[in-house]
């Protein structure tokens, strides 16, 4: 439930628009990509669909978003494709800069209690035993009126006072 997430994660994530240009904008700093891992499109009924698992950095180096994207790259030219293939840039910048009709939709929140994988790319300390709860959004965007991309992102922990 939305008004359950506390805020600054509740702003970051309960929206219709691109994480990246969020994050981007409460961070004060552009954000770059880095793949954490990476599935090719494979033949078959999912030909065409690219796959990663990535976090967001501030140029400082601090993460402030993991992500998991699925999306069907027949939806996009070739050269948007390519450029999310190279990963260089993140994905909502790449779109936005290509003048692709986005429609972020079906955003759902969600609270996450991280395992070992998801606290060790966010830097947590893993010896606590108090259990520490993310705040994330699944969502799908239409690409051109396609449905094209499914996602999950979960925003960096915040210290509480």
């Amino acid at each position: 439930m939305p008004s359950e997430v506390p805020e600054p994660e509740r702003s970051l994530l309960d929206h219709r628009s691109h994480m990246t240009v969020t994050m981007e904008r409460f961070h004060g700093t552009e954000v770059r990509l880095r793949v954490v891992a990476c599935l090719a499109e494979t033949p078959g009924p999912t030909a065409g669909w690219y796959a990663r698992e990535i976090l967001l950095e501030s140029l400082s180096g601090d993460v402030v978003q993991y992500g998991i994207v699925r999306i069907d790259l027949t939806t996009l030219d070739d050269t948007t494709a390519q450029a999310i293939r190279a990963a260089r840039r993140p994905l909502g910048r790449i779109l936005i800069d290509a003048g692709v009709l986005r429609d972020v939709h079906s955003v759902s929140l969600l609270e996450v209690t991280p395992g070992p994988h998801l606290e060790s790319l966010f830097g947590m300390n893993q010896t606590s035993s108090t259990p520490r709860h993310l705040y994330g959004r699944v969502a799908d965007i239409l690409l051109n009126d396609r449905a094209a991309v499914e996602l999950l992102e979960i925003v960096a922990p915040f210290s509480r006072a």
